[in-house]
């Protein structure tokens, strides 16, 4: 038979795992260059409104043809805050994009800001 003490011990332990595990889950930043922000035009390729981050990935045309940019963006509470929502965008549309790099080079990034067709601005964080 548990005691008092050890009932609330274990109800203590318990509570905390679970209130650690979604901030143990969660990745660092460091894997974008926050110092530099570079822009550029593409067309939407995917949109993914998921959580913990959303992505979006964006066909950018250069000289070797056409480069994917895959750019994570914030939760999608915080976006819907932002004026966001699931229909904000669709293969194919047209799109500006800011973003901080990824520091390996690869492309892609973590996207500042987005402007769709018509000119809307909003911001991904």
């Amino acid at each position: 038979m548990m005691t008092m003490s050890k009932t609330l011990a274990l109800a203590i332990s318990i509570g905390l795992a679970g209130a650690m595990s979604p901030a143990a889950a969660h990745h660092s930043f460091a894997m974008f260059d926050q110092t530099k922000l570079l822009s550029a035009k593409g067309t939407v390729s995917e949109f993914h409104w998921t959580n913990p981050h959303s992505f979006v990935v964006v066909d950018v045309k250069d000289a070797r043809g056409s480069t994917r940019y895959t750019l994570e963006c914030s939760s999608t509470n915080m976006m819907s805050r932002a004026g966001w929502k699931v229909s904000t965008m669709k293969p194919g549309d047209a799109v500006g994009i800011t973003y901080y790099p990824l520091r390996s080079g690869q492309p892609g990034g973590m996207l500042k800001t987005i402007t769709l067709p018509g000119g809307k601005t909003l911001s991904a964080w």
